[in-house]
């Protein structure tokens, strides 16, 4: 596969799934907006878009090289070409929009490693599969994907009741961040010292405890994810 990655920040390049690409030789293909790189017109295999310190009211004003306008018509070509689609964090926030569902505040700011809950419908998700009811995922975020009206809420957490939505075949929408890993962790809070201390609530974490936390099993679950619903794509 020939994966197109959208960046809007260095330290959030795809975690673990540069490591999983290299392994399933996948090729990687960046765009990386915040170097001012323009948004592509060809339309790759698949379309992985990636988190970012924007939200989809961002201006161009507020952030020169973030158009979104630019990104949510490149998502659409990729829908309309019935490829793969998949956001994390701002990305699945970028997918909702395109797909005419307005992003929205989450109830709770989370900063750390949650428990992700499976819905009914997410326990029947077949790329899902490998998932417990159950598990531990890295969240940094304020907002959450707006739900159009065939999407479904695949996963939950306390703080956010938009995990993981699915909009449609090969879709999904992973608020979560269950690419992080620990190499991406310490960029992260790098990049991130002047924003962190306006995180606040029950659901933000020590720093130290963060950067302890083994990713191992979060990141093979989302490669699990990644590599059934490929399978299903190549089929």
């Amino acid at each position: 596969m020939r994966i197109r990655i959208i960046q809007f920040i260095d330290c959030l390049d795809g975690g673990c799934l540069v490591e999983w690409a290299k392994n399933k030789n996948h090729e990687l293909v960046y765009t990386k907006l915040y170097k001012y790189e323009a948004v592509p017109e060809v339309v790759d295999d698949a379309l992985f878009i990636m988190g970012g310190p924007q939200n989809p009211a961002t201006t161009l004003e507020e952030c020169p090289f973030y158009d979104t306008k630019k990104i949510k018509d490149l998502i659409n070509k990729y829908v309309s070409a019935n490829k793969i689609v998949f956001g994390i964090c701002l990305g699945s926030q970028l997918i909702g929009e395109a797909l005419g569902a307005t992003y929205s505040h989450s109830p709770y700011q989370e900063l750390g490693f949650m428990k992700g809950v499976l819905t009914e419908e997410g326990r029947k998700d077949k790329y899902l599969s490998d998932f417990p009811n159950v598990t531990d995922i890295g969240a940094w975020h304020n907002d959450m994907p707006g739900l159009t009206k065939d999407a479904v809420i695949l996963m939950y957490s306390a703080g956010c009741p938009r995990q993981i939505v699915r909009y449609s075949k090969y879709i999904y929408g992973f608020q979560t961040h269950m690419e992080f890993d620990h190499r991406s962790l310490v960029e992260g809070f790098k990049a991130g010292q002047d924003v962190i201390h306006e995180l606040k609530g029950p659901y933000i974490q020590k720093q130290e405890d963060i950067l302890a936390f083994d990713t191992t099993k979060m990141n093979s679950l989302l490669c699990s994810f990644l590599d059934k619903l490929i399978a299903d794509y190549l089929k």
